[in-house]
């Protein structure tokens, strides 16, 4: 059965075996058995992001777990600017940007404090900088600056929710396993 860990990456670290620059990976977090082991991040999270990353240790399933639409990803966002509802529906129905169009399937409004929002985003795929895109495609309605996100977390995957502390990992369940490879309902 194909082994999975879940990550919580904290932000400064890049998800790649080896980062060309010198930057610390992912895998320096780990124990060296991880990349010894063959296990492979699903997905990425990118170095000023936060919260749930997978490492697969078995490729078919990593590609599985990677199909849009299969599992969807829930994330944190905190927003420099004021998110209306009517960014919430633009959102929803998908924005332009310069990889194509972007939409998220669910928004949820969590309020903020002075010129910041907060935000629950749902996708149910993840192209690069996908939030981060979307966002910046939006205006501030009050001073017409470009929405700018300050900080993004992943905080569920599928049926996983983020329950380890920031840089800490724990290995799933072998049911934990079978629930994300079982097919799509």
């Amino acid at each position: 059965m194909a082994r999975v860990i879940l990550f919580h990456k904290p932000r400064g670290l890049v998800v790649t075996l080896r980062d060309e620059r010198g930057r610390r990976t992912v895998y320096d977090a780990l124990p060296d058995w991880v990349r010894a082991g063959g296990f492979r991040a699903v997905g990425r999270l990118d170095r000023d992001s936060r919260g749930l990353l997978l490492l697969c240790d078995d490729g078919r399933l990593a590609e599985r777990l990677l199909r849009p639409g299969l599992h969807h990803k829930t994330y944190e966002v905190w927003v420099r600017g004021r998110v209306t509802e009517a960014h919430r529906r633009r959102m929803l129905e998908g924005v332009p940007s310069p990889v194509g169009r972007l939409r998220a399937v669910a928004v949820q409004l969590r309020g903020g404090t002075g010129p910041k929002s907060r935000l629950e985003v749902t996708l149910d795929e993840g192209r690069n900088r996908h939030i981060r895109r979307m966002l910046a495609a939006l205006r501030d309605e009050s001073t017409g600056a470009a929405l700018k996100v300050l900080e993004l977390k992943r905080v569920a995957f599928g049926g996983l929710k983020l329950d380890v502390p920031s840089g800490g990992w724990r290995e799933l369940t072998p049911e934990e396993v079978r629930a994300l490879d079982a097919p799509a309902a």
